[in-house]
């Protein structure tokens, strides 16, 4: 652009400095204004081809024959700077438009004063050939000077052919040769009949003009009409043509989805609402290991994985409901061999004209790979590669896990525990690494060993590890655990023929401390394992110093339980059962005390529940029970009035669950050669409710090898009454804190006084426990209670007292009965019964 502005601005230069002033008169500014100003407002549009024709082109070619080229040269350049100005406000534009109509006229005004040397000589001449050559050469350069340039920008604009583009403005030539005719005609006339002569042509140019703009109006309405006819019937025959063309896309469309539906890499199938397959794919037929008959026999809900399935028939709602579109989730199929198929299944429903649905679209990608390769990473993510335990980031997950659990139900109690192997270093340097590392894969097999299938245990790295123990019911099961780990790891490894013995340090951090951040925990069981190292080489320790004394001390007792039952230390106190209202001692109740080697006589209170947690009560519980029988026994057979003593044995929870018990009982019976209906069993009143089925089946089997059953502690546990006609028992026993309350009046008095007549009414024998003062024993034998113990009698002895008491009672009955006394009173007044206390 700026080339040819340079150059139309250097064309009118060089025609300033060459024109002839001198030719400049008042016709040259009268035909000068008429070009300027009307010649360039008067034109004709060919809507066509976009091509705008001027009569300015008359008056220049009359310039170049009546004056000269380079007053043409400005003439032109000044009417299209003018016609610019009124459709373009840039300059670059207006001086563009300026330089090519003035190159274009320099070019004319050269090309014919080369060939025909100077114009003014040939338009003062005569009609000759060579001025009608010449006027004939002036429009074709005018015209293929203007109208190139515009057919090769429109070429490039629509992308084709110059040469075809530019046929379109060839007709404009006529134009030309019009206005080059004019301009000849009138110079001829200018000739003959002066300058006004040029005057009077100006109204025939004016109606040439305008007739040949409304010829130009009527082609185009003309050609408008032909060319909306045209484009109706070519409407038409593009809507046939698209109708067939939709008709035969459609059947090319169905032969290509079913080619794609049949050959598809992936699964496809087409289901109907409620799951049945209607069609199906060759490589879905493959996925699932099922033949297409086969698979159209079925549903897809019964190939689906039972996990999967809820998520699937969801989704099947949703889009029959129209809330999702498609559908598009991992799922597992069951292959035909039982074994999963993971999947990515995505579905579609498909609808009538009326919006019903006709059938769903399946596609299924088998992604079994990369679910087995996203479970490797997962693997490699969270666990540790040499030993394939869970490593820091998953324990720590598994730990924050715990710690929610904690927080919703602070009664779930867990614990961590941190592990430090000792001399691990001495080792690996002394030994190698390699047997390092398997000494480290040994004792990750040995801590697995150690806790349970819902319990962690992570290395975090070089010889440290770590232990979450969830759902513990004390802490004492922490130190069970780590106790158990020192003890394992104590023992030998055989590495490569090699025997390495090693220990470890344990840090115990408990969550009943309060903890909210996993690392808070994790950094009290570390702190915990440091003090443990400080002490020495394979040791424990906890790191609440309160906790850690308790969880020490009921260590202690079920370690020294354990050798209590080798060592026998336990013995059985017995506490008499005498019947009210006469006096007498009916039986007795076996009471086990632990007679410690240091500590001395231990309270029931004090070892029971531990013995109980750890289930020592059951080897405990059979000692008794069979000590007891053969207690009882013994005493039997000494005399014919103790014949019918019995002895009464508490059982508890756990003993109730044991497996053989029915068995073992019946066996201790037959070796002691003891009347079953010498043995009373007493049974809580909580331990029954904990299971009511269980415990009536169990106590039905044992009421059938005719031992007597209790129910101790009444009134004290669970409400059992809607129960209490269902058990096969014989007994009850009131506790001893309603007997210790009793007041003449008050209502612990009418709580006895019920429960002894609720025993009447199911035909139950009532024994009330505590009794302590006559008073106690005054009211109970008002309320007609059947017997009683307390100390008031005795309180619990061992055996060689108990029968001093049994014979001391056997006697003062005998005496009362030789003397006519009364078995309930002495010479004092005083009950028989009160000689038994010690």
């Amino acid at each position: 652009m700026r080339l040819i502005i340079a150059a139309g601005a250097a064309v009118c230069c060089v025609s300033i400095y060459n024109a002839p002033l001198e030719q400049v008169d008042l016709r040259f500014l009268l035909l000068s204004a008429v070009t300027i100003c009307l010649g360039s407002r008067i034109g004709i549009e060919v809507s066509r081809i976009k091509f705008h024709i001027t009569i300015s082109d008359t008056f220049i070619f009359l310039t170049m024959l009546l004056y000269s080229g380079e007053l043409a040269i400005l003439i032109a350049a000044a009417e299209a700077f003018c016609s610019s100005l009124r459709f373009s406000r840039k300059l670059s534009t207006i001086l563009f438009n300026t330089s090519i109509l003035a190159l274009s006229t320099f070019l004319n005004v050269w090309t014919v004063n080369f060939f025909f040397g100077s114009l003014a000589n040939l338009a003062h001449g005569d009609i000759s050939s060579s001025f009608a050559i010449a006027i004939c050469m002036m429009a074709v350069i005018q015209c293929v000077a203007n109208s190139v340039p515009a057919a090769v920008w429109e070429a490039f604009k629509i992308n084709q052919p110059i040469w075809t583009t530019w046929k379109q403005y060839v007709w404009t030539l006529v134009t030309y040769f019009a206005a080059a005719s004019a301009a000849g005609i009138t110079v001829k006339l200018v000739a003959v009949g002066g300058f006004y002569a040029f005057v009077l042509t100006i109204p025939l140019i004016f109606i040439i003009y305008f007739t040949f703009k409304t010829y130009n109006k009527h082609i185009d309405a003309t050609t408008a009409q032909a060319e909306q006819a045209i484009h109706h019937v070519a409407e038409l025959n593009l809507h046939i043509i698209e109708q067939e063309r939709i008709s035969e896309a459609l059947q090319e469309s169905e032969e290509h989805f079913r080619s794609a539906f049949n050959y598809a890499a992936i699964g496809m199938g087409l289901t109907a609402s409620d799951g049945r397959w209607l069609q199906v794919n060759n490589s879905l037929c493959e996925i699932v290991g099922y033949s297409e008959h086969e698979l159209l026999a079925v549903t897809s809900q019964a190939i689906t994985h039972p996990d999967d399935l809820g998520k699937h028939l969801a989704d099947i709602y949703k889009l029959l409901e129209g809330q999702i579109v498609t559908s598009s989730m991992e799922k597992r199929y069951i292959h035909k061999l039982g074994h999963p198929v993971w999947v990515m299944s995505s579905a579609s429903l498909v609808r009538n004209a009326l919006g019903e649905p006709l059938h769903l679209i399946v596609q299924v990608q088998d992604i079994t790979e990369r679910k087995h390769a996203e479970s490797q990473l997962h693997h490699a993510a969270f666990y540790d590669a040499m030993t394939g335990l869970p490593n820091r980031s998953l324990f720590t997950d598994q730990l924050q896990l715990s710690i929610e659990r904690a927080k919703q139900s602070p009664e779930q109690l867990f614990a961590v525990l941190f592990l430090d192997v000792d001399r691990f270093k001495n080792i690996n340097d002394s030994l190698g690494h390699v047997l390092g590392d398997q000494l480290l894969m040994s004792i990750a097999r040995r801590l697995e060993n150690c806790v349970r299938p819902e319990d962690t245990v992570a290395r975090f790295g070089g010889d440290e590890f770590a232990l979450l123990l969830n759902s513990i019911k004390h802490s004492v099961d922490a130190i069970r655990v780590a106790d158990r780990v020192r003890q394992e790891l104590a023992q030998s490894f055989n590495l490569c023929g090699q025997e390495i013995f090693t220990t470890a340090c344990i840090g115990i951090a408990l969550s009943s401390t309060g903890y909210n951040q996993p690392d808070e925990l994790l950094r009290d069981a570390d702190t915990a394992m440091y003090r443990a190292k400080a002490q020495g080489k394979g040791r424990h320790e906890v790191f609440d110093k309160v906790m850690h004394s308790r969880a020490i001390s009921l260590l202690q007792i079920e370690n020294d339980l354990r050798r209590a039952i080798e060592r026998e230390e336990f013995v059985i106190h017995y506490q008499p059962i005498v019947k009210l209202k006469t006096g007498v001692i009916s039986g007795f109740e076996a009471l086990v005390r632990w007679q410690h080697p240091e500590r001395g006589l231990i309270s029931p209170a004090e070892f029971i529940p531990v013995a109980e947690e750890t289930e020592l009560i059951i080897p405990i519980g059979m000692w008794v029970l069979r000590e007891s029988c053969r207690q009882i026994r013994q005493w039997q057979l000494e005399s014919p009035a103790t014949t019918s003593l019995s002895m009464s044995v508490n059982l508890s929870s756990k003993q109730l669950k044991q497996v053989g018990l029915v068995e073992y009982i019946q066996q201790t019976l037959q070796e002691m050669n003891l009347d079953p209906g010498s043995l009373r069993l007493e049974i809580t009143e909580s331990v029954v409710m904990e299971n009511v089925e269980i415990a009536t089946a169990m106590l039905r089997q044992l009421r059938s090898l005719g031992i007597q059953l209790s129910i101790d502690d009444f009134g004290t546990g669970y409400s059992s009454l809607s129960y209490l006609h269902r058990l096969p028992v014989n007994n009850l026993k009131i506790d001893r804190s309603f007997v210790g309350r009793m007041r003449p009046g008050n209502e612990n008095s009418a709580i006895v006084q019920t429960v002894i007549r609720l025993a009447r009414n199911l035909n139950m024998e009532m024994v009330a426990e505590g009794i302590e003062t006559e008073e106690q024993l005054k009211q109970l034998k008002a309320l007609s209670c059947d017997y009683g113990q307390g100390y008031l009698f005795s309180k619990p002895v061992i055996a060689e007292e108990a029968g001093v008491l049994l014979r001391n009672n056997i006697a003062e009955l005998s005496n009362s009965f030789t003397s006519g006394t009364d078995l309930l009173q002495d010479d004092d007044g005083k009950i028989l019964s009160s000689t038994l206390s010690m």
